[in-house]
């Protein structure tokens, strides 16, 4: 399911680009997967590709959206309108996607009755009067660590099923609740891994360079990048599936 995004996004670079039909191999190159895990996870979706030809791209980024629930409206409820949650409540990536905006909450009396985009910043505590209209189904949590939790209580106890996460702390929902995190200083962290390794094959093959000259063998890691980018866009190779 992770994947689905991004062969979707993909696609759609694909289809900006004018092509029509993708194959397999195209859509792994560009995934950073292979070919075969992409064939059998769109062969969940259904019978989409034709051998000889690979996928119709239109009707596979269609058939992707189905999949993802794109093609329904999601009320959103965004906690905390610090610079953080005024990003996410201005940003195109939600409303583009069928995630709409239909609650901005905060506790602080110079925020609360600001308008942002096309909503009225509430008050936390009106969190009920805003469940009984246009009942959000996705809680993001956009407040600082130390009232996470509470907030996260509050959205459970008020019948939000889902949540996503930008605060950094660990959360406890009850197991019926969807959590999913998303922090950026973690990324960073990962990032800084590969770095940190990068640069010590660097500094090793310079110690063997200077011991032996010529080369030396070694070969730097790939960091691949998820996209379509450059030639890969004209690729339009058959289906080897």
């Amino acid at each position: 399911m992770a994947r689905l995004p991004v062969y979707q996004r993909i696609l759609e670079e694909l289809l900006r680009s004018g092509t029509g039909t993708v194959s397999s191999d195209v859509l792994a190159s560009a995934a950073g997967v292979n070919a075969a895990k992409v064939r059998k996870d769109l062969s969940l979706l259904g019978s989409f590709g034709t051998r000889g030809a690979g996928y119709d791209t239109a009707f596979l980024v269609e058939q992707i959206d189905r999949a993802l629930g794109l093609d329904r409206d999601w009320p959103v409820a965004i906690v905390g309108l610090g610079n953080l949650g005024r990003a996410l409540a201005n940003s195109q990536g939600f409303t583009s996607r069928g995630f709409r905006i239909a609650a901005l909450l905060d506790v602080d009396p110079a925020v609360v009755g600001e308008r942002i985009g096309t909503n009225i910043v509430r008050h936390l505590d009106d969190l009920a009067e805003v469940m009984a209209g246009d009942q959000p189904v996705i809680g993001v949590i956009a407040t600082p660590a130390r009232v996470a939790q509470e907030v996260a209580d509050l959205l459970v106890a008020a019948g939000v099923g889902s949540l996503l996460n930008f605060a950094p702390r660990v959360l406890t929902v009850p197991s019926d609740v969807l959590l999913r995190y998303v922090d950026l200083s973690m990324e960073l962290q990962v990032i800084s891994f590969y770095e940190s390794r990068r640069a010590g094959r660097v500094a090793a093959g310079e110690a063997d360079a200077a011991a032996e000259p010529g080369p030396t063998g070694r070969t730097m890691p790939v960091i691949r990048a998820v996209g379509v980018t450059g030639p890969e866009m004209d690729r339009t190779t058959p289906d080897q599936a």
